[in-house]
């Protein structure tokens, strides 16, 4: 096994799902912000507010979140970005596109934004017209940036970014559109996608960002929607070896743009070795479904998506799956632990909290 204590980051995730916000443990939050830029493993409401069917702002999403509404996370109750933030011992930052709303609202910029949006990729022709596309998530960190500027110059502005943490979740949807990408061998779709996201990166970092905590895919061919389309639910293949690709690839691709850089630090997290690791040994986090869904219809609730005539499961803590692509609330605490606070192979070349202490 990894050099982790799955039974600890369990207890410190189910700590995290009965905390409100508030810090973890005592003394100052190690750094001031949040930043979260992805996809739907990210998102928290941005899509309510875009004319998509990428929504999940209904039921039986939220279902364990407070008040037990859905919020717009794909999720029975909280995501990663939420975890990350509370274990650095800050709120979850808001969806952008909320915060606009209130025009006068700009200190909010200064407690951290979420910018992800469900069905986002690396690249623009990824569900195109329905999500916020990463480039169009930076620029909207771009007019964030100039906003803070104006209210508080940009010297301040520059050591504050500076000294948070800019998550990314990102890679994902790509990979599940691979077959409308021009029929590219693998090596050359994933060399597509390192070649826009070196771009990207490059961008964020220019606005400010010098703390990056990116998430690598996970074994996306190993979710329900996949397993669904094999006669014996066995994980999709091509699908799991683009992932690792891809890991490789946003993994080498860190490790350049630092040594170039010098002043931008990084965490990667092997979302694939993680998740194996539950698949390999699910009861040791406590769970004892590591394949169908929790919620939805048809073979391995996979058919249909979770919606309100979907059935769900009584114990959502022991399904590693929410819906037919995502992770229950369980799931998501304990990688977002073994982010902030785990070791290698899992996240390197430092953790999270790590990271932010740099």
């Amino acid at each position: 096994m990894a050099a982790i204590l799955p039974i600890l980051f369990l207890l410190l995730s189910l700590t995290s799902m009965e905390a409100s916000g508030n810090p973890a443990g005592s003394g100052s939050p190690p750094v001031p912000a949040v930043y979260v830029l992805g996809d739907s493993l990210a998102d928290v409401g941005n899509n309510n507010h875009l004319l998509t069917i990428m929504k999940a702002d209904f039921a039986h999403n939220g279902i364990d979140f407070a008040g037990g509404k859905a919020t717009g996370r794909f999720s029975n109750g909280k995501n990663s970005a939420d975890f990350i933030s509370e274990q650095l011992g800050l709120s979850s930052p808001p969806p952008y596109l909320s915060v606009i709303k209130n025009a006068g609202d700009t200190q909010a910029f200064f407690n951290g934004i979420n910018f992800a949006s469900a069905g986002a990729g690396i690249l623009d022709t990824t569900h195109d017209g329905e999500c916020l596309s990463l480039s169009k998530q930076i620029d909207y960190l771009s007019t964030t940036y100039a906003t803070m500027v104006e209210k508080a110059g940009n010297e301040r502005v520059q050591d504050h970014l500076a000294k948070s943490i800019f998550v990314i979740v990102i890679g994902s949807n790509d990979i599940f559109g691979y077959k409308s990408n021009g029929g590219a061998a693998p090596k050359q779709f994933v060399s597509s996608l390192i070649s826009t996201l070196q771009g990207q990166i490059k961008r964020i970092y220019n606005i400010g960002a010098r703390k990056i905590a990116f998430l690598g895919t996970g074994p996306v061919g190993c979710c329900p929607s996949l397993r669904r389309q094999s006669d014996t639910g066995e994980c999709k293949a091509i699908a799991n070896s683009i992932s690792d690709l891809y890991n490789e690839a946003a993994s080498s691709l860190l490790r350049e743009m630092k040594t170039e850089l010098g002043d931008m630090n990084y965490s990667f997290f092997n979302s694939t070795f993680a998740m194996q690791e539950i698949f390999k040994h699910p009861s040791d986090y406590g769970f004892t479904e590591v394949e169908a869904a929790c919620c939805g219809l048809g073979d391995l609730n996979a058919k249909v998506a979770c919606i309100p005539i979907s059935s769900y499961c009584s114990n959502r803590t022991n399904h590693v799956f929410w819906d037919f692509y995502h992770p229950t609330e369980a799931t998501a605490g304990i990688l977002a632990a073994d982010l902030v606070d785990g070791s290698g192979p899992h996240i390197y070349p430092v953790n999270v909290r790590q990271l932010g202490a740099l």
